[in-house]
């Protein structure tokens, strides 16, 4: 049982380390402008906090110290937000504004341990952002960001408390009669309610990126289908517009695939599909997309040249015909075999929809002309 438990933990971290899909990263990008408007808005709030600290009999010195801390979040919450707009552009803007927020908080409770020692630890208004910061990160939709702002915030806020310590000459020089008592034992739970914010943030973020990946993935093959592809070939799309090339799709379409499952029964049609994908997948490139439309249909994304594109998908076509799939022992062979049609981007077509519909036709036409064959071109 703990060898279980220890399993899915493992298999939990894994998930929260590794790079969001696209389709995680497509939302993640949305979320990361949602903060920098929350952000932008929750800073514009903060200045009236100096403004209540006055009003309350708060010193001067904490006034102005609260004043340009607001001051500096705002300047910084317009340039998080300014960059937000550029969505993916600077894959290091999540990370960089987790970090600030998490700092900005840091930095605010040592300019009021400096004036007054107690008010540095003890300061609850201020402390909270460190909370709101790990808890805003579940918008991003990335595991890695809620961990590296849990984590940064834990370091700097045990940071701050040592040094708040260490310049404590006696127990008195922790004691406020307005912030109360500072003691080891109540920072201590304060690092462990950090604690707790990350791996509670860490978890929703973790099952957000599970049900996410439910809806990216086909449940059958485990391709990426339908979904996946409307987020990510637009990305291939600017990349091939950038740096030039060619960008080919082959729809393929597997052979009779209703005869067989009308013939044979559903399941051995699902295994016939599993088995024509691992030969797909073994003869194309890592570098390459395999996606799963619908029924036996699948979309092959290949950055080369219609032509060289041509022969790697009809090599694959003769290997899948000289491969027939067993359906268990003493079950007589079955012969599978596909029709493909291909288009290329940019030069037939600059956006998906127009290059799937292109591409259905030549498929059509492969169909027509006998199966078992891959149309390139338009005669």
């Amino acid at each position: 049982m703990y060898q279980g438990v220890g399993g899915r933990m493992r298999s939990v971290i894994v998930a929260l380390l590794s790079r969001p899909d696209e389709i995680m990263l497509e939302i993640g990008a949305g979320g990361e402008l949602l903060v920098a408007r929350l952000r932008a808005v929750l800073a514009a709030m903060l200045l009236l906090l100096p403004l209540f600290n006055a009003i309350g009999g708060g010193s001067v010195k904490e006034t102005m110290i609260g004043l340009g801390g607001t001051i500096v979040v705002n300047v910084f919450s317009q340039l998080w937000l300014a960059l937000a707009r550029r969505q993916r552009r600077y894959r290091w803007l999540p990370f960089s504004t987790a970090a600030f927020d998490v700092t900005a908080t840091t930095l605010v409770l040592a300019a009021l341990a400096v004036q007054h020692l107690p008010a540095g630890l003890n300061s609850l208004i201020v402390w909270c952002g460190y909370l709101l910061a790990i808890l805003m990160t579940a918008l991003r939709s990335d595991g890695r960001v809620t961990l590296f702002a849990g984590v940064l915030a834990l370091l700097q806020y045990g940071l701050l408390v040592g040094w708040v310590f260490a310049l404590a000459d006696s127990p008195e020089d922790l004691m406020s009669s307005d912030y109360g008592a500072v003691t080891l034992g109540s920072q201590t739970q304060r690092l462990v309610l950090l604690a707790m914010m990350t791996v509670a943030t860490s978890m929703v973020v973790y099952r957000m990126q599970r049900l996410i990946e439910m809806s990216g993935t086909d449940g059958l093959t485990r391709l990426p289908n339908r979904t996946w592809l409307t987020h990510r070939i637009p990305r291939l799309f600017d990349t091939v517009r950038r740096d030039g090339g060619s960008l080919t799709l082959a729809l393929i379409d597997l052979d009779h695939f209703k005869r067989i499952n009308d013939d044979y029964g559903h399941r051995l049609g699902d295994r016939s599909l599993r088995h024509l994908v691992a030969v797909l997948r073994e003869q194309s490139e890592p570098s390459e997309w395999l996606v799963r439309l619908s029924g036996g249909e699948f979309l092959l994304v290949m950055r080369k040249p219609l032509g060289t594109a041509f022969e790697e998908v009809d090599a694959i076509r003769r290997t899948v015909a000289e491969r027939p799939f067993e359906p268990g022992r003493g079950a007589e062979p079955l012969w599978l075999s596909f029709s493909a049609g291909l288009v290329t981007f940019p030069q037939e077509g600059s956006d998906l929809s127009r290059l799937l519909r292109r591409a259905d036709l030549r498929l059509q036409r492969a169909k027509q002309s006998g199966r078992n064959r891959v149309v390139a071109r338009d005669i």
